[in-house]
């Protein structure tokens, strides 16, 4: 029954897309896109993604909440350093380490902090659990603190909302 539910969302998300992208809702551009969307998970199938543990709503509200904070701080952040006089903030690439678990939250992790304006993930250390983060404002320790303390708070709400100890089990584990 959850497989059918998560196919019954991807089609309905890709149809959606589809007739955003066309710009107009129409009773032909939505079977279009549901058409297009079928055909796209029939002839181009996903691996399957394991997923552990339980999603708790309260942590996924904080986290949400934290997230929409950042966007707004980051955002007036940004903004300063671009028309405050003197020269470019410094540049840099952060090494993360993070203590995520899963392959989703990861990408999650991932996702969530380079949707923060200032920062991008380079790339994925998959195996160490190590996110490569360029950072805009990396000059001063303060500003590299601020960064860390960021990702730490994002990963802890994620941690909270997806991969408790008391809940994980490994894929392919028993419950």
């Amino acid at each position: 029954m959850r497989a059918i539910a998560l196919r019954i969302f991807a089609v309905s998300a890709l149809a959606t897309i589809w007739t955003l992208l066309w710009g107009r809702f129409t009773i032909p551009d939505i079977v279009v896109g549901v058409v297009v969307a079928t055909l796209i998970l029939v002839l181009l199938p996903l691996p399957p993604v394991p997923v552990q543990g339980r999603v708790h709503p309260l942590a996924m509200l904080q986290l949400a909440g934290l997230f929409a904070w950042y966007l707004l701080v980051s955002s007036f952040q940004l903004m300063w350093l671009a028309i405050k006089p003197g020269p470019p903030p410094l540049t840099g690439v952060l090494r993360v380490p993070v203590n995520i678990k899963s392959d989703l939250v990861l990408v999650l992790a991932s996702a969530i902090t380079t949707l923060i304006p200032g920062s991008i993930v380079l790339e994925i250390d998959q195996v160490r659990r190590i996110l490569y983060c360029h950072v805009i404002d990396a000059g001063s320790a303060r500003s590299v603190e601020r960064f860390l303390a960021q990702v730490a708070q994002v990963e802890r709400l994620l941690i909270a909302a997806f991969e408790r100890d008391d809940e994980w089990q490994p894929a392919g584990g028993t419950a």
